[in-house]
C-alpha cells in the first residue's frame, strides 16, 4: 500500500534545511549562514521511505522507522487515515520535548526519559486503557487522537518518539505484556507506559507473567523489526474480532514469520487455522508454541481442542488436564474436558467437568445445557429440567433447549409443562418438526384431540417420521 506522499515531512524538512539555507544579519550588514533547526535523528533512515509493510519488512531494523511503519498499517485498515499528517505530529512531539531538554541543560540520554514521562503522560494526558477489546486503541493515527492506548499501542508511540530523538529505547515482550526499556550499554532500567512511565525492576515482570526460563525472546531488548511482530499479533487479533480471519491469519502470519518462538502469536494462528478447519495446521502451531514456552495454559487448552477436532479424545484429555494443572479457573477448559468424556462415554468424568465449568461460571450456557443431557439420558428427569431451565435463564432464544426441556417433562408425565416448553420451541422455530410432535403427543395425552392432530400433522408435513399407531389412535379419538 502506498504512502500519500513520497517523502515524510521530516524527510522533507530535513532536505530543506541542507539545501535552503537562511541568512542571519550580523552587526553592519553582514550575513552569517545558519541552519534554522537541527534534524531529527531518524532523518536518514530507508524506512521512512518505505511505501508499504513488504518494504519495511525488507529493510535491516536499524533501517526501520517504526513510527512509519505503524501508519503505514493505519492507512491500510482506513483509507482515511493520512499517514504524513501523524509522522508532522510525532516529528512535532520530539521537537518539543528536545526544546524542553535544551532549555534545562538536560542531556539527550537517561535524564530525557522523565521530561518525555511530563510531557506524554502529564501535559498531553495520554492515558493507559485496562482492556485492548477496542481496535483503535492499537492503531498509531487513533492513539495519537484519541490520546489513549494499552501497553503496546502506546509503547510504540513511545518507541516512535524515542528514535526520533536518538534514544537507546527498545520494546521489550512478556506473555501477554509489552513494556519498553532504556539501554546505552552503560544505564539500563524498564519503562512502563502503563503506568505513565514509571520503573519497575525485570524481576517484577519475570514473577508478574510467568516468563519461562529457558526463553530467547522474552525479556530481552528487542530490533523494530521483532517489535513490529508483536504489534502484527495483536494486529491479527483486532482482525480476529471483526471476524475477518483470512485478514487476522495474514497478519499472524507474519508475526510468526518475524518472531517464531513468541507463543501468543503461535497460539492465536492456531486459533484463526482452527475456525477455518485447518486442524493440522493449528496443531503444528499449539506445538510449536508449547517448545517455547511449556507453561503456557492456552497453549494446552486450545491444542487439546484441536485434538478434540480430529477426535483423539484421550489425547485431548491429556492436554487440557495439563492446561488445568497450570490454571484451574478457566470454565472453558473444563466444558471441552467434559465433551471429550461424553465422546468416550464417561458419564461420571463427563458430570464432574460440566460441574466444575459453572463452579467457575455458574452462567456458562453450554455447560448447563450438555449437563442438562447427560442428567436425561441418565434417566434423572428431575436433574435435567433444573439444568435445561437454568440454561434458559441465560439464553431465552434457544428453541432446541426448550424441546429438550419439553422432552424431560414428557418422559416425567408432566404433560402440561411439556406443552408450555414445546410451544416455546415453535414459537422460536415454527418449523422444528420434534417440537410439533412433542406438542401433539401431550395434547394426545391431556385428551385435546383437535390440537394433538393438528400438530402431529405439521409434524409429518416437516418431515418427522410418525407413529402410524399414534396417528391412528389420535384419528380415531377425534
Amino acid at each position: 500500500m502506498k504512502m500519500k506522499k513520497k517523502y515524510s515531512p521530516q524527510k522533507t524538512r530535513s532536505l530543506f534545511y541542507i539545501l535552503l539555507c537562511g541568512f542571519c544579519v550580523l552587526g553592519s550588514g553582514q550575513f552569517q549562514l545558519c541552519f534554522a533547526e537541527e534534524p531529527l535523528a531518524n532523518a536518514n533512515l530507508d524506512g521512512l521511505y518505505a511505501k508499504s509493510i513488504e518494504a519495511v519488512l525488507r529493510l535491516p531494523p536499524e533501517q526501520i522507522d517504526l513510527g512509519t511503519a505503524a501508519l503505514i498499517v493505519s492507512e491500510s485498515w482506513s483509507d482515511m487515515v493520512a499517514g504524513t499528517k501523524y509522522q508532522q505530529q510525532l516529528d512535532d512531539i520530539a521537537v518539543e520535548i528536545r526544546s524542553r531538554l535544551k532549555a534545562k541543560n538536560t542531556p539527550m540520554g537517561a535524564a530525557a526519559i522523565p521530561i518525555i514521562n511530563d510531557y506524554l503522560f502529564n501535559e498531553l494526558k495520554f492515558k493507559a486503557i485496562n482492556k485492548a477489546t477496542d481496535p483503535y486503541d492499537l492503531f498509531l493515527h487513533s492513539v495519537m487522537d484519541r490520546r489513549q492506548g494499552y501497553c503496546l499501542s502506546l509503547s510504540v508511540l513511545y518507541l516512535a518518539i524515542g528514535e526520533r530523538l536518538g534514544l537507546p529505547l527498545y520494546g521489550v515482550v512478556v506473555p501477554g505484556h509489552f513494556f519498553i526499556r532504556y539501554d546505552d550499554g552503560r544505564v539500563r532500567f524498564n519503562i512502563e507506559t502503563t503506568a505513565r512511565g514509571n520503573s519497575a525492576v525485570d524481576d517484577y515482570y519475570i514473577r508478574e507473567f510467568n516468563v519461562p526460563k529457558n526463553s530467547t525472546l522474552y525479556m530481552t531488548n528487542l530490533n523494530k523489526r521483532q517489535t513490529l511482530g508483536c504489534f502484527f499479533n495483536n494486529l491479527g487479533n483486532v482482525y480476529g474480532g471483526i471476524n475477518n480471519v483470512d485478514q487476522a491469519i495474514a497478519s499472524l502470519q507474519w508475526a510468526v514469520y518475524i518472531n517464531q518462538s513468541l507463543a501468543e502469536s503461535r497460539i492465536n494462528l492456531g486459533n484463526n487455522y482452527l475456525l477455518k478447519n485447518r486442524v493440522d495446521e493449528a496443531i503444528t502451531e499449539y506445538q510449536a508454541a508449547l517448545k517455547t514456552n511449556l507453561d503456557s495454559a492456552k497453549a494446552h487448552s486450545n491444542l487439546a481442542n484441536a485434538y478434540q477436532k480430529r477426535e483423539w479424545f484421550n489425547d485431548a484429555i491429556n492436554e487440557y488436564t495439563a492446561a488445568i494443572r497450570l490454571d484451574r479457573n478457566v470454565a472453558e477448559t473444563y466444558l471441552g474436558m467434559g465433551i471429550c468424556y461424553n465422546k468416550l462415554n464417561q458419564t461420571d468424568s463427563e458430570i464432574d467437568a460440566y460441574l466444575k465449568a459453572l463452579a467457575i461460571n455458574p452462567n456458562m450456557f453450554e455447560a448447563l445445557a450438555n449437563l442438562g443431557s447427560v442428567y436425561f439420558n441418565k434417566g434423572d428427569y428431575d436433574a435435567a429440567i433444573e439444568q435445561y431451565n437454568k440454561a434458559a435463564r441465560v439464553n431465552p432464544a434457544n428453541a432446541g433447549l426448550y424441546y429438550q426441556l419439553g422432552a424431560a417433562y414428557s418422559n416425567k408425565g408432566d404433560y402440561e409443562n411439556t406443552v408450555k416448553a414445546c410451544l416455546k420451541a415453535v414459537e422460536l422455530d415454527p418449523k422444528m418438526a420434534d417440537a410439533h410432535y412433542g406438542l401433539g403427543f401431550a395434547y394426545y395425552k391431556l385428551k385435546n384431540y383437535d390440537l394433538a392432530l393438528e400438530h402431529i400433522k405439521t409434524a409429518e408435513q416437516l418431515g418427522k417420521t410418525i407413529d402410524p399407531n399414534l396417528l391412528k389412535a389420535i384419528e380415531n379419538k377425534n
